[in-house]
């Protein structure tokens, strides 16, 4: 959730140095030519591979969306959280973890997509319709600058990230368990429509924080992996949205 930090090892100058000592290193063993080019993540290269990563959710969602299930819901949403938290703390993993991600996210959205669609007629035409513009939105917002990712809001949108996603495991805890829920989380009214809103713009807000991420990457020539790392970050974006605006659509629809 929180991609690109200032206080990241993994993405400060010293990190940096140290992966051009290493090959380096690994030039004068095997006589082969440096070629700083190839070695160090492009905006390019990261939005390619998170195409990539957004053709294999899809690949899964569809297949799963005619054979839907609880327990597909399940393994997606926990099992792409332990992924993604792994990958948090070993990024140089994520040209191997990224796309067993993208296959668990599928499995969660081809089964909400699934749900959702069997009490609301053309519900996932319109939220995907919806994340599309979305996207749009906020990628204008940035490129035009009209929207500045200072280190302030990465840090203000970072913390608001990480309370939703703690209040989303509490209230999973919570129905788990069937001892207490979220006021207002999951109802149809005009709060509750209202508190999804909220969630909604704080998830847009964050695609800001991918774009910039991309952009950081390739100017502090992070290593190549960080492609992967990177485009798991913007797909794990696009997929909450997808979600909230499922959950947005179906509670007007019901209220």
């Amino acid at each position: 959730m929180n991609i690109l930090r200032s206080n990241n090892p993994m993405l400060n100058k010293k990190a940096i140095a140290k992966t051009i000592a290493v090959d380096r290193d690994r030039v004068k063993r095997t006589g082969g030519p440096f070629i700083e080019s190839t070695n160090y993540m492009t905006v390019n290269g990261a939005v390619t591979k998170t195409a990539i990563l957004t053709m294999i959710m899809l690949t899964v969602a569809v297949t799963t969306y005619s054979i839907p299930s609880q327990m597909f819901m399940t393994i997606g949403a926990l099992g792409g959280a332990a992924v993604y938290f792994l990958t948090s703390f070993k990024p140089n993993l994520a040209p191997i973890t990224a796309p067993i991600y993208a296959v668990l996210k599928g499995l969660l959205v081809g089964s909400a997509s699934a749900f959702f669609a069997f009490a609301h007629n053309g519900i996932v035409l319109q939220a995907a319709g919806a994340t599309m513009i979305c996207l749009l939105v906020m990628l204008f917002l940035y490129r035009t600058g009209i929207v500045k990712v200072t280190q302030k809001f990465r840090m203000i949108v970072s913390m608001c990230v990480g309370a939703i996603m703690i209040i989303y495991l509490l209230s999973w805890i919570g129905s788990l368990t069937g001892t207490f829920e979220i006021p207002y989380l999951h109802s149809n009214g005009p709060i509750g429509i209202g508190v999804t809103v909220v969630i909604l713009i704080v998830a847009a807000l964050n695609l800001l924080l991918n774009f910039d991420s991309f952009e950081k990457g390739e100017d502090m020539q992070a290593a190549k992996h960080y492609e992967w790392y990177f485009g798991m970050g913007l797909l794990f974006t696009l997929v909450w949205i997808y979600l909230e605006f499922l959950r947005l659509i179906s509670k007007i629809q019901s209220d």
